[in-house]
């Protein structure tokens, strides 16, 4: 994987072009947060940064000189600018990780940003999608309740609308606002704004191999995908890139086979690498799908 990292490096360093100072800022899906492959070098243990996450392929494969990486599982806009208290995270009870905003300089000229799903979320609602059992009606339209079969999008869609998707408009501002802030603080930095890959099914679902229904399955993947329509509507309106990791993973998502899938499901176990799993994250395949697009538009010079 590393070698056609490095390849491309060798062209996004050209003269005029080379990258000094690279802060990476976001998220789990930018930490790629792991339970085995844990390094405290720029965070603390609870967040969970593992060693081979995109900034620091990105950070590897452009030689940069100076490197900071802020992502934190769990981090939401609000811990760009304020310190985040990570000892709740077990078996990890290491830390607070400084504010992301503190790791910006004058100087920095390249930050990558992966931020929002937390502000909505969406995670959390993940998780309450998990059923044992099959979705199961012991008359028509009664079920038990999750995780006993019936489904969770019912507590998110009810006549008065989406509550998910209410939350993802409602992160919108605050997204817009990092980027102020990082434009405040490195006012020479080129921003990229990283989305979300394509973690879960386009339509359907894959129980008994991830324990969801098909219906919240589906519905789960629809508001992933307004997620990162919502991110590209900040791209556009504050004038930096969007990295699109989405459209590029499609076909990778929990309900493939090892080695096929980039994000992991339910069950606390990856084949990449070997071992435990942060279930709904990305493995060590999707971090490198993640380093590879930002490489690749970097060269492309679409900033």
């Amino acid at each position: 994987m590393l070698l056609p990292l490095i390849l491309t490096a060798g062209l996004l360093t050209a003269p005029g072009t080379a990258v000094r100072e690279y802060v990476a800022l976001g998220d789990s899906w930018s930490a790629d947060v792991t339970i085995t492959g844990i390094v405290t070098d720029h965070a603390p243990s609870g967040c969970a940064q593992s060693s081979w996450n995109y900034p620091k392929q990105v950070a590897r494969a452009l030689r940069v000189p100076v490197f900071r990486d802020a992502t934190c599982g769990a981090a939401t806009t609000a811990h760009m600018t304020r310190e985040q208290e990570v000892n709740h995270l077990p078996p990890f009870v290491a830390g607070v990780n400084r504010p992301q905003f503190d790791r910006l300089r004058a100087t920095t000229d390249l930050v990558t940003l992966g931020i929002g799903g937390n502000d909505a979320g969406l995670a959390t609602a993940a998780a309450g999608c998990v059923n044992l059992l099959p979705s199961l009606q012991i008359v028509p339209g009664l079920a038990p309740p999750a995780p006993l079969g019936a489904s969770c999008k019912a507590k998110w869609v009810t006549p008065e609308g989406d509550g998910m998707s209410a939350r993802i408009r409602a992160a919108e501002p605050a997204v817009a606002k990092v980027v102020d802030g990082i434009r405040k603080r490195s006012p020479r930095a080129r921003v990229l704004l990283v989305n979300y890959l394509a973690g879960l099914p386009q339509s359907g679902g894959c129980y008994p191999y991830v324990q969801a229904n098909d219906i919240d399955l589906e519905w789960l993947g629809d508001k992933l995908e307004e997620l990162n329509h919502m991110l590209a509507r900040v791209a556009r309106a504050k004038r930096v890139t969007m990295v699109d990791t989405y459209t590029t993973s499609i076909g990778h998502d929990v309900c493939q086979l090892p080695k096929v899938r980039w994000v992991e499901g339910v069950l606390p176990f990856t084949t990449d690498p070997p071992g435990p799993a942060v279930p709904l994250h990305p493995n060590r395949l999707g971090a490198g799908h993640q380093a590879r697009r930002v490489l690749e538009v970097l060269q492309e010079g679409q900033l």
